[in-house]
């Protein structure tokens, strides 16, 4: 038994379900495929940030404002409540060396179109008043917003559904066949699937999906773990993050912490509140493979830690826990767009922590590009060759020398 589709969308989380959203916009005939449940993976075990002053300038940052806009947008476009709120967002700095890193970090990304700016310590106590008083300045931006992954994923999927959207649950692909003009996707009943394009958005997982058609894709899983407080009233006017979070994100080596968990953990400061009252703290970036436990020593680290930024957390009880998968790529950019030598299959993505700041705007870019419109971003810089250039050129420095 077949069944004919323009394109078949591998995994179901939210980046999943927003670009097969997007191309059903376009007129497509999609189907979504998932090996679990919708949201079971990396969409289900994440924090609610669309963080915008963790973006490295260039086009990390170009898409993640892009995406900001089309959130703005996207509640009265999916008819759903994605719970989107702009509170601000800080980046606390506890000693000179951060503070020197900050200020040139903000002044590159103000050259991008991000309004942020270094504050003092006086003015982070307006906005913060139960912050320690060992830190000595912050970042603030006003731009820094959230939304609940939940209602995102309830919404791309129920308009999905209104366009024509087919989805299929807890399927096993066995087989991954090209042929000459579309692909042929068997599954585990030798039912299968024929689809002129297939765009993997299988997260943590994509390399597997790779694995199937002989191709490499750098992406390899990094558990984070969260915990999360009772409900208790909003502590200060925005959320809050580290300028060691930042550091753990970037380049883990630099992590001053005498605790050697703490870089081997990669843990960094992040502090958001849900609509509902209780905080996120975060996290860890761990790289164990497909292990999901929780480990109650990397929790009580996240723990002392939140409570040293804010101490009156010590009375604060914490209620659950729980970790998830974020999709790492070599060079922490995502991976976009089509690979030349297997055409019409398409990759998105390797986001790792800015998944669901660039939902929307990777969504709307699936479209394009398989619509084959005018897009006004430098794809290569996200191509999966991108790899393939740098091993390129690695080898012919090794040939000069």
């Amino acid at each position: 038994m077949k069944t004919k589709f323009d394109v078949a969308v591998i995994g179901a989380g939210i980046m999943g379900l927003s670009t097969a959203y997007y191309l059903l916009k376009e007129g497509y005939k999609v189907v979504l495929l998932e090996k679990n449940e919708i949201g079971s993976g990396a969409s289900g075990a994440c924090d609610d940030m669309i963080l915008l002053q963790s973006k490295k300038p260039g086009i990390s940052l170009e898409m993640s404002l892009e995406s900001l806009e089309m959130y703005r947008a996207l509640s009265k476009e999916l008819n759903t409540d994605i719970q989107f709120e702009t509170r601000g967002g800080m980046i606390v700095i506890e000693d000179q060396e951060q503070l020197r890193v900050m200020e040139d970090f903000v002044s590159n990304q103000k050259k991008y179109g991000l309004e942020v700016e270094i504050i003092d310590k006086k003015d982070v106590f307006k906005k913060q008043p139960h912050i320690t008083e060992k830190i000595i300045a912050s970042t603030y931006s006003t731009k820094d917003s959230q939304v609940n992954p939940f209602c995102v994923m309830k919404g791309f999927l129920a308009k999905g559904i209104d366009l024509g959207l087919d989805i299929k649950r807890n399927i096993c692909i066995k087989e991954i066949v090209p042929r000459k003009d579309y692909w042929k996707i068997i599954l585990q009943d030798d039912h299968y699937i024929e689809a002129e394009k297939i765009v993997n958005t299988s997260g943590a997982w994509a390399a597997k999906i790779g694995d199937m058609i002989g191709i490499d894709i750098p992406i390899t899983p990094k558990k984070g773990q969260i915990c999360v407080t009772e409900q208790i009233p909003q502590l200060g006017e925005t959320n809050v993050w580290s300028a060691e979070y930042m550091v753990a994100k970037m380049n883990p080596e630099l992590i001053k912490n005498q605790n050697p968990l703490f870089k081997e953990l990669g843990i960094g400061f992040a502090f958001s509140q849900a609509i509902h009252g209780n905080y996120l703290i975060g996290s860890t970036r761990e790289n164990v493979g497909f292990n999901k436990e929780t480990n109650y020593e990397a929790l009580k680290l996240l723990v002392n830690q939140a409570i040293k930024f804010f101490p009156i957390l010590n009375n604060v009880h914490i209620i659950r826990s729980f970790a998830g998968f974020r999709p790492a790529s070599l060079d922490g950019k995502p991976i976009v767009g089509e690979v030349s030598e297997r055409k019409g299959f398409y990759i998105a993505a390797g986001h790792e922590g800015d998944g669901i700041a660039l939902v929307p705007i990777t969504g709307k870019l699936m479209a394009d590009l398989i619509s084959k419109k005018h897009i006004y971003y430098d794809m290569e810089e996200l191509n999966i060759q991108r790899f393939n250039k740098k091993e390129e050129v690695e080898k012919s420095k090794a040939i000069s020398v």
